[in-house]
């Protein structure tokens, strides 16, 4: 099995989702089919299953963080040596050549990821193109709209 990567924040995430649905969900779940067996006939009970139908994605969840965090790797940027390389973790500042917009990323797992947060995806087509590269670099991303190039402002690892 491959490796998972995950930043620390990212991994602490998934946990804190991980613990919500076994404390929380999990007994609200089992208390919803409980009040809706209840009820009597189940073959015409939409109310079971309904809970039924919610019991099935939680139980699903959770043995989906479970293997998550089983095959993580937890990678802490601030730790990492990467003499100023573009690396998983490392948030990247760079300037679109054509409309000179500045826009910053930082390269994370596919389940961190959030467009409007700052944070790509490890699999995106620009994190793929800004792998390895340093600050001065021009990064060139194919794109749904063509290609597009983006020059390296700076790299950091926080």
């Amino acid at each position: 099995m491959s490796k998972i990567p995950l930043t620390i924040v990212g991994a602490e995430r998934l946990r804190e989702e991980l613990r919500r649905l076994k404390t929380v969900e999990r007994p609200n779940v089992v208390a919803a089919i409980a009040e809706a067996r209840s009820h009597g006939d189940l073959s015409e009970n939409a109310e079971y299953d309904a809970a039924k139908e919610r019991q099935g994605f939680v139980e699903g969840r959770i043995l989906e963080i479970e293997g998550k965090l089983a095959q993580a790797q937890i990678i802490d940027p601030k730790l990492l040596d990467a003499d100023g390389r573009c690396v998983f973790g490392a948030t990247v500042e760079m300037e679109e050549q054509n409309s000179g917009e500045i826009v910053i990323y930082q390269i994370v797992g596919e389940d961190e990821a959030d467009l409007k947060k700052g944070k790509i995806s490890i699999s995106a087509p620009i994190a793929r193109a800004l792998i390895g590269k340093y600050a001065g670099d021009v990064a060139q991303v194919n794109a749904p709209g063509g290609t597009r190039e983006y020059e390296i402002l700076d790299v950091r690892y926080e």
